[in-house]
């Protein structure tokens, strides 16, 4: 009985993984069927990986901002158009060094999200408002910048950082060699990591799911690894930006799960009365939440100009949208206090390839924005379903 719980729990909390599985393999087979190619084709893999960058980079530091009581941040798309415009003005128009242009970025997004995070955090302005006026005004600021015109094209040393390919020019043979030698390494480190993870879990006392669950687990994420990083070393190799998400994914992911500070965001979302009376200053964990917001925004807009050779008044519109969606179609909460940096990621994949599947197909993009309406919807439901369930059991 207590196993059949444990694969029970086991499902529940990968049901947005079964979708995506399903969502893939349905998409494959309709594109397939309508003889439009294939989703899984390795050119098209790598693409989705690159237009989707953007989202997994946001919908990171969105979940910190949900996490803290179902907050969200409408500002982001905003603040990657501005930086954009200011990476444009210094590269492009100014020739500035392409280190110190990042570096201004960087410091630029920190200080706007430190900005929206003070009247949120300490003033206790609504995080709705104080976004929504960001999102006007960053969006104003980009525009005046740029004048209402498109800067490009950037250098191409800056380009090479965040759209080339690791190994980078060689023949077929070594380039799927050289992919297929990293996935196989990143799976035996992920191996032994989920291992020791959970042998400390039990010489603690904590719950942990059943061995064969344990077990399923790993073998399906080393054969999704495997095969995805076959297909891309069928194409170029690893894109570059794959690598700065993976580092971000990785740092987030064991902050929020395996820091005290990061446990923080968790249990300011479950109660935040409760949370201030223990001892934590929640004013400084909201501030956190969207400082590293516009961190996070401006590491984006970095990676946006770059897929795109341009900086656009343009840039940026919905991408709060986006980011939001992927959160809570990967199981964050709309009341905050739930959610993992993994189940983001899923979301955002999921978003991405509903966007590919439907264009690949020759879905009009209104319909699009209808279906991924209804998905988001539909995961709200689940969640609030969920939650009424567990409160009358």
């Amino acid at each position: 009985m207590t196993n059949m719980v444990k694969v029970k729990e086991t499902l529940k909390k990968n049901t947005m993984l079964f979708a995506l599985v399903v969502v893939v393999v349905l998409f494959q087979v309709l594109i397939t069927g309508a003889d439009r190619g294939s989703l899984l084709n390795p050119m098209n893999v790598s693409n989705i990986i690159s237009q989707n960058s953007y989202v997994l980079i946001l919908a990171t530091g969105m979940l910190l901002c949900i996490l803290t009581g179902g907050n969200i941040d409408l500002s982001v798309g905003s603040i990657v158009a501005l930086i954009g415009a200011v990476a444009g003005k210094m590269m492009v128009e100014n020739n500035c060094n392409i280190w110190l242009t990042i570096i201004v970025c960087i410091l630029l997004g920190i200080a706007i999200g430190a900005w929206q995070a003070f009247w949120i955090a300490y003033i206790r302005i609504p995080p709705f408002i104080v976004t929504l006026a960001g999102m006007l005004l960053w969006r104003g600021v980009a525009l005046l910048i740029l004048d209402g015109l498109t800067i490009a094209p950037f250098p191409e040393n800056y380009l090479k950082m965040f759209t080339s390919f690791i190994p980078g020019n060689a023949d077929k043979a070594t380039v799927l060699l050289v992919t297929m030698v990293i996935s196989v390494v990143i799976c035996i480190i992920m191996i032994i990591t989920q291992i020791v993870n959970r042998v400390k879990r039990e010489r603690k006392g904590y719950e942990t799911e059943s061995i064969v669950s344990f077990i399923f687990k790993l073998v399906v994420l080393t054969a999704v690894i495997i095969y995805f990083s076959y297909l891309l070393g069928n194409h170029k190799g690893i894109p570059v930006v794959l690598i700065l998400i993976a580092a971000i994914v990785i740092i987030y992911g064991y902050f929020t799960e395996n820091t005290v500070p990061g446990r923080y965001f968790y249990t300011m979302g479950g109660n935040e009365k409760a949370t201030r009376l223990s001892g934590i200053n929640t004013d400084h964990v909201l501030f956190a939440a969207y400082t590293n917001m516009g961190f996070l925004s401006a590491v984006a807009a970095l990676v946006c100009i770059a897929r795109f050779n341009s900086a656009a008044p343009s840039a940026g519109t919905s991408y709060e949208m986006d980011a939001i969606g992927s959160c809570f179609i990967g199981g964050a909460s709309a009341y905050g206090g739930t959610g993992t940096v993994g189940g983001a990621v899923i979301g955002a994949i999921f978003m991405g390839v509903l966007n590919n599947g439907m264009s690949i197909l020759g879905i009009d993009s209104n319909w699009q924005k209808a279906v991924k309406g209804i998905v988001l919807l539909a995961a709200v439901i689940f969640d609030v379903m969920s939650k009424k369930r567990s409160r009358a059991s």
